[in-house]
């Protein structure tokens, strides 16, 4: 139920690490239902805008401005809905119109520890919709005595230490791997090759923009010709999508490939969109790994594609290891699911009290 003084009361929030990114968990119950008051809710909950998010619970990045709302599902064969909010760190923006597939890992856990689900002893299986997308998900997780074990011994690059695994399998149905219907678009004079495994992303080739691969984020942020060729391309590209105007969206997110350095599939440097990924999402790394193991595609010709096995798809702090499935119906129709192992961790769970007013 919805506090009707939030300011002074506080709102039911568990604040949660999904996978490398950090995000609020609210059920759908406890924010308002219209989006206009949900937007400015979690604004001030999250405390923009504001580079620094001083007076809220974000943590002046784009992976630490993230809100999930989660509840039972209305599909009868599946149990959980959940519902993505990317909350713009300098603007006052909620954007809606992408997932996360790292704060999903919390999705399963936070079900049980709210009792949406009930738990099994000793793993757990939670069929997820995700409502921004439509996509389904599973995540299964260890749950002894009826509890979400977060400790183990799962290490992801990006994330210190060690912690229980969480296994999540997405299938997207019949939908297009290739929302334009071509393995590959010229846009701005450069190739591309949009995909979306799950994420809508767009492929670019790194030397084509006078990137070797191997940059920092820091420093490929330093760049303000490379970010606004990127941001050029981004644009165009959203609309060949079908994803409308961007300009203002966090979709599509854009990827300089190149040569794999570390035994990897392939090199990323992951523009998301303004900000440079410190490592990558799962999402992301699916959508890559779909999209080189296409011949002909953007990456294809460089990308070490395994016989078996994960993708290992490297990133600025280690690599991410995507499993996936792609094949060409008879259709003609390029088709994906990805299966990948994410941790979680509870970091705190009571009421956060929103800034009276933005």
């Amino acid at each position: 139920m919805v506090a009707a003084d939030p300011v002074h009361d506080g709102i039911p929030c568990m604040l949660m690490r999904g996978g490398t990114s950090k995000g609020a968990y609210f059920l759908a119950g406890d924010v308002p239902v219209d989006p206009l008051e949900r937007e400015d809710l979690l604004l001030r909950v999250m405390g923009s805008p504001d580079p620094k998010q001083i007076d809220g619970l974000g943590g002046a990045h784009p992976l630490t401005s993230k809100v999930a709302i989660i509840s039972r599902s209305v599909d009868p064969d599946l149990d959980i809905d959940y519902l993505f909010l990317q909350v713009v760190v300098d603007q006052p923006t909620v954007s809606t119109t992408q997932t996360c597939g790292n704060l999903l890992a919390g999705v399963g856990p936070f079900a049980v520890e709210r009792g949406l689900v009930p738990a099994g002893d000793p793993t757990t299986k939670v069929r997820i919709r995700l409502v921004n997308t439509g996509d389904v998900a599973t995540a299964v997780f260890a749950t002894p005595g009826g509890r979400p074990d977060y400790d183990g011994d799962a290490a992801i690059d990006g994330v210190p230490g060690t912690a229980c695994p969480i296994d999540l399998e997405m299938a997207a149905g019949d939908k297009p791997l290739l929302p334009t219907g071509n393995v590959v678009d010229e846009i701005a004079g450069h190739r591309a090759t949009l995909v979306d495994n799950g994420m809508p992303v767009v492929l670019l080739q790194a030397d084509e923009f006078g990137v070797s691969g191997d940059e920092t984020p820091e420093e490929l942020e330093s760049r303000p010709d490379l970010r606004r060729a990127v941001e050029e391309i981004r644009l165009e590209a959203g609309r060949l999508m079908g994803l409308g105007e961007v300009a203002r969206q966090t979709v599509p997110k854009m990827f300089l490939l190149s040569p794999p350095r570390h035994g990897g599939v392939v090199g990323t440097r992951g523009f998301i969109p303004a900000r440079v990924h410190s490592s990558i999402g799962v999402l992301m790394a699916a959508s890559v790994a779909a999209g080189v193991s296409m011949p002909g595609a953007v990456g294809s010709e460089f990308a070490r594609i395994p016989e078996e096995g994960p993708f290992h798809i490297e990133h600025p702090t280690g690599s991410f290891p995507a499993r996936v499935h792609v094949d060409r119906g008879d259709d003609g129709v390029w088709r994906g699911t990805s299966t990948s192992l994410r941790t979680a961790r509870k970091i705190f769970d009571g009421r956060v009290f929103p800034r009276p007013r933005l």
